[in-house]
């Protein structure tokens, strides 16, 4: 299999994770490319009509997208412990990877308002609406993690990424500070293995 993704993207980490903890990266080729919004990369879209990453060619050469899709395509290949649960944890699981999509899709978004768009025309109330959407959704990550404990399924997965890519692009933001528990949480995970060996560059 292939995958194409950037070490800078969170919804490419939360895939390169699943691939580690699943015990599948030796069946991966890691491809990193270079994306932007307004330089389209024509060798991902000739694999992604949508050239957005990650994308994952599998061994019969379709290719799957996006993150969601390519994490459960992943857990479905391996007899291990599955990142997605199959029992009544399942729902809730799948509810916290979607906040946290959200919360990136909010952020990714800000990066490019305020890295790639011009900044004569940068709208400021617009971003303010993203990073209200980003808090909102910290502030409920912050209420469901003390009861997480050990446990780091596809939600938690979720949750480490987008920590993480707040770290790494919005280091001023102090997330950390009204949510002492979510970083109390977030001290424990970032010391795993799979997380330290997808930390962006």
């Amino acid at each position: 299999m292939r995958l194409w993704h950037n070490p800078a993207s969170p919804f490419a980490r939360k895939v390169r994770i699943v691939a580690r903890e699943t015990g599948l990266l030796p069946r991966i080729e890691e491809i990193a490319v270079m994306v932007s919004p307004v330089n389209p990369n024509a060798d991902l879209a000739a694999k992604n009509p949508l050239v957005k990453i990650p994308a994952l060619e599998a061994n019969d050469g379709k290719v799957l997208y996006d993150s969601s899709v390519i994490c459960e395509y992943l857990d479905s290949l391996h007899s291990g412990e599955h990142v997605i649960p199959s029992d009544a944890t399942r729902w809730d699981a799948l509810r916290l990877q979607s906040l946290c999509d959200g919360i990136l899709d909010a952020a990714v978004l800000c990066r490019y308002e305020t890295f790639v768009r011009p900044e004569a025309y940068r709208w400021n109330d617009w971003i303010k609406g993203q990073f209200t959407k980003i808090n909102n959704g910290l502030d409920a990550l912050a209420a469901e993690a003390p009861a997480w404990n050990a446990h780091f399924s596809i939600g938690q997965i979720g949750v480490a990424c987008v920590l993480g890519y707040l770290d790494f692009r919005f280091a001023d933001e102090n997330w950390r500070g009204p949510r002492p528990q979510l970083a109390k949480w977030y001290e424990g995970v970032r010391q795993r293995a799979s997380f330290l060996a997808t930390m962006p560059v």
